[in-house]
């Protein structure tokens, strides 16, 4: 897809695994920030946008991707994605959390499926959507991030994409698999050796 940018969301707090930085863990052999990096590249993104900790940032290859941070920091993702726009001037945003084992599966997924509208996201095995795992219309994220007060600090993903007409689509086997937990990451393992 032509005229595209990532924004990356590496800007969590990792509280569940005891504030550990859950993009630098190594799952097949890469980091999950450097899988999301050769994804979007592979996706034919640019910019990428990295949003979160500058410890998360250096570990990035030199040059590899622009870095911004919220504010505040730990705002929450829909802080994290209002922070990245103003480096992006594509028609097509994709919008990825550096917690995703199978990350090149979900955006080869995304890059297949029809953008109706405003956008289109990954849904869970239990039909969920994962609005952090989607592609959406940058100019609709704009005018929705516009509308919400604070710049999105602790704001909702579903405040700032639920208004927006999003296709949801049905990924197989375990595609939108994220890490949030220990036992996550021992599963994601043996899932991707």
């Amino acid at each position: 897809m032509n005229d595209l940018a990532a924004i990356l969301l590496a800007g969590g707090r990792g509280s569940r695994m005891g504030g550990v930085h859950k993009p630098l863990l190594e799952v097949g052999g890469a980091t999950l920030l450097d899988a999301a990096i050769l994804a979007a590249r592979s996706a034919g993104a640019d910019p990428i946008v990295g949003v979160g900790d500058p410890a998360i940032a250096v570990s990035a290859p030199a040059g590899s991707i622009a870095w911004v941070r919220e504010d505040p920091p730990f705002g929450g993702p829909v802080a994290a994605i209002i922070a990245a726009l103003p480096l992006i001037a594509t028609r097509y945003s994709l919008v990825l959390a550096c917690d995703l084992p199978r990350v090149g599966d979900a955006v080869r997924v995304l890059q297949a499926s029809p953008i109706e509208r405003d956008g289109t996201c990954l849904a869970d095995a239990s039909g969920r959507p994962q609005w952090l795992t989607g592609l959406y219309e940058t100019e609709r994220l704009r005018l929705a991030a516009d509308a919400l007060p604070d710049a999105g600090r602790d704001a909702s993903m579903r405040s700032l994409l639920g208004g927006l007409a999003i296709t949801v689509v049905a990924a197989s086997d375990d595609i939108a698999f994220d890490i949030d937990t220990w036992d996550d990451l021992t599963e994601a393992r043996r899932r991707n050796p």
